[in-house]
């Protein structure tokens, strides 16, 4: 034995990938000291390795004590001096390359070693191509963990863990480090396309560097979010603007939907475009305002005489303007005005649902989106190539699209359509040099579980579905993230390949995690109430092994905004002035940072300033800041480089001083609110 120090025990029985092993007796103290450093023995998750020869197999405790004991031996094994393990076999070692999966069997009395920190190097510390850093092995912080790239996008991968488990975080740890690397470890993939559905605003901040921020209402260094209605499945766009209509008023609307399209594609040319081949659904610009008009017109309508040749117009109305026509009121019986019988469809309430959204402010990305709102002829000074362009061309890795304003009441067909620009699109075009197959996409959509229920009928659920079944294929991949899985449809959840289950409190949720992983832990699995904030077990075909994992945190500035309010801290302090007038402002405007008053300052050319005095501060993140106050330039010396932010008030300068957290000031009040360059 002592020249064996690392001897766990010997196999006891085999069935099928789980082993029970029998613990040494020269162990019972549960503690083994190799190279100066103790281990823990028979600690769930822990890894163990038993010698075949010329390789060796890998294993994950799942369970230690009584439950361990196989159900032959119950009658037999002294309780009291022997101790069990249950094993789950994961891979092996054959040379010095690990693989998933074993070619052979250990038999009853082989050798069951435990697994050391230069073993767990060996497996963890391969230099390969495509690999990314998420963190490092919760036993053994010298250790990262790496994922497979290319099988975390193909293969599709879930983030699920209940609210302040770190979700979010770890989220933004991961896109960062595929984008950027990780510091000391890689250069990243400056060249990934990724594209985040943020819905509630959390991101934004915490990626500015790496991504181009789309939203409905704007900050500094953000573009205005645009969606063209008519991408949408008109059968999804009729239903959210007109209500539930009856069979023969959708039809005759459809196909008065079909001959805009068909108008607009016979007097443009749009490249690719079969007219014999379209349909109503086909992504073709058309007007709102003119389908509207048409249709209204019939349900007001009245004539002069009972031969229905004159109308009896008051006022046409305006269809740009969402006016309505006026016609004199119509008389009883023989009397004129006659009441009109030609084309009337009986929609007048949906029509008037219809008129109320065209001239809702909160819909305006949707129903007047920029350069691609048609005119009444259908012409758009924007096309989809444009929009594409706009969200997938531009230099960063990294599309967010902010849908913290979108209202709830759209957001899954919203959703929809978003997915069905893109797979349409990279599904199509997947042999050309933007497509997915040359430059393949991942697509990670936070809080899944709102618009991607087991009882959603809507678009979201159905684009997902196609998009886990078939993306693989034509290079476009998800995440799903969600702290309510088990509200999550169960298609999507089985396609995904590589899950990060972080800490999950509801047995429900934890037993759906548990159904959807990939490997056999059960008793790993009943860890995940007691995992560590920022703490995960990643398991699936991404990962090398199924490991618990320990997330690095982004620096301090680089965080989402998803942290807990300190709710003592602020009960504690005094309270100061408070204007709800500006609450309701702000609810109005769907905006959190609406301010009534902006502040005008005289426009400076953004000129670097080549020598600047900082003093040193104390920051997690920020090395040290400095001040001009002839410019208003601000510069901070983060770790990752300096930058310069212009125009910024002394006032603004002062606070940031004073403030509790430097890096937080600065990614609350200065990052999203001036111009900035790296110096």
């Amino acid at each position: 034995m002592k020249n064996k120090p690392t001897v766990l025990g010997h196999v006891g029985s085999v069935s099928g990938a789980k082993i029970s092993v029998r613990q040494s007796p020269a162990v019972s103290s549960g503690i083994l000291i190799i190279g100066g450093k103790s281990y823990k023995i028979g600690q769930v998750g822990s890894f163990v390795r038993i010698p075949q020869g010329y390789h060796d197999l890998y294993g994950l405790v799942s369970e230690a004590g009584a439950n361990a004991i196989p159900d032959a031996l119950l009658s037999s094994v002294n309780g009291e001096s022997e101790r069990w393990m249950t094993v789950q076999l994961v891979g092996e070692i054959m040379g010095t390359s690990f693989e998933r999966g074993i070619s052979q069997y250990p038999n009853v009395n082989d050798e069951v070693h435990l697994v050391t920190e230069s073993d767990l190097a060996t497996i963890y510390g391969v230099e390969e191509q495509g690999q990314v850093v998420i963190g490092n092995l919760a036993s053994a912080d010298g250790i990262p963990v790496k994922l497979d790239l290319d099988k975390l996008v193909t293969r599709h991968s879930a983030v699920l863990g209940s609210t302040g488990s770190g979700k979010s975080t770890t989220v933004a740890s991961l896109l960062r480090s595929i984008a950027s690397g990780t510091e000391g470890c890689d250069a990243g993939f400056p060249s990934s396309r990724i594209l985040l559905l943020d819905i509630h605003g959390e991101y934004s901040h915490a990626l500015f560097d790496v991504a181009k921020v789309f939203k409905i209402n704007p900050e500094t260094n953000q573009t205005q979010l645009h969606i063209p209605f008519w991408a949408l499945d008109p059968n999804d766009l009729l239903g959210f603007l007109m209500g539930r209509l009856d069979d023969k008023s959708l039809t005759a609307i459809l196909d008065k939907i079909y001959e805009y399209k068909l108008c607009q594609a016979e007097s443009h040319s749009h490249a690719g475009l079969n007219v014999a081949s379209m349909t109503s659904d086909t992504p073709m610009p058309f007007s709102l305002k003119k389908l509207w008009s048409e249709l209204l017109d019939p349900e007001l309508k009245t004539w002069e005489d009972q031969a229905r040749s004159v109308p009896a117009l008051l006022n046409s109305g305006d269809a740009d303007t969402v006016t309505p026509p006026k016609y004199k009121p119509h008389g009883a019986g023989a009397t004129p005005p006659f009441i009109n019988q030609t084309d009337v469809l009986g929609i007048r309430r949906p029509l008037d649902q219809l008129r109320s959204r065209l001239l809702d402010k909160k819909y305006d990305f949707l129903l007047h989106p920029g350069d691609w709102e048609p005119d009444l002829s259908g012409n758009v000074k924007q096309d989809l190539d444009a929009l594409l362009a706009e969200w997938l061309g531009h230099a960063k890795p990294i599309t967010i699209l902010d849908l913290s304003g979108v209202p709830s009441l759209v957001l899954e067909q919203l959703i929809g359509a978003i997915l069905r620009i893109l797979f349409e699109a990279l599904f199509w075009g997947r042999y050309k040099s933007e497509g997915g197959k040359a430059r393949p996409m991942l697509v990670v959509m936070e809080e899944a579980h709102r618009y991607l229920s087991r009882d959603a009928n809507g678009p979201s659920r159905t684009m997902v579905q196609r998009i886990v079944k078939e993306g693989r294929k034509f290079g476009i991949g998800a995440m799903i993230v969600s702290q309510r899985p088990t509200e999550v449809d169960e298609t999507i959840l089985s396609q995904c390949g590589t899950f990060i289950a972080m800490r999950q409190t509801n047995s429900a949720d934890r037993s759906k995690v548990q159904a959807s992983l990939p490997d056999n832990l059960t008793g790993i699995v009943d860890s995940l109430p007691i995992l560590r904030t920022g703490e995960a077990i990643i398991t699936g075909e991404a990962a090398r092994l199924p490991v618990r994992c320990r997330v690095t945190l982004p620096h301090e500035g680089s965080r989402p905004n998803s942290e807990d309010p300190e709710v003592a801290k602020a009960w504690m302090t005094d309270r100061r002035s408070e204007s709800y007038e500006r609450l309701a402002a702000s609810w109005r405007t769907q905006n959190p940072r609406w301010a009534a008053k902006k502040v005008h300052r005289t426009p400076i050319s953004q000129e670097p300033i080549e020598t600047m005095q900082r003093e040193q501060v104390i920051s997690s993140n920020v090395v040290s800041v400095g001040y001009d106050t002839d410019t208003q330039t601000l510069e901070v010396e983060f770790k990752s480089g300096v930058y310069q932010y212009y125009n910024v008030p002394q006032s603004i300068y002062d606070e940031m001083i004073k403030a509790e957290s430097v890096g937080k000031y600065l990614n609350v009040y200065i990052k999203p609110e001036y111009p900035y360059a790296k110096v």
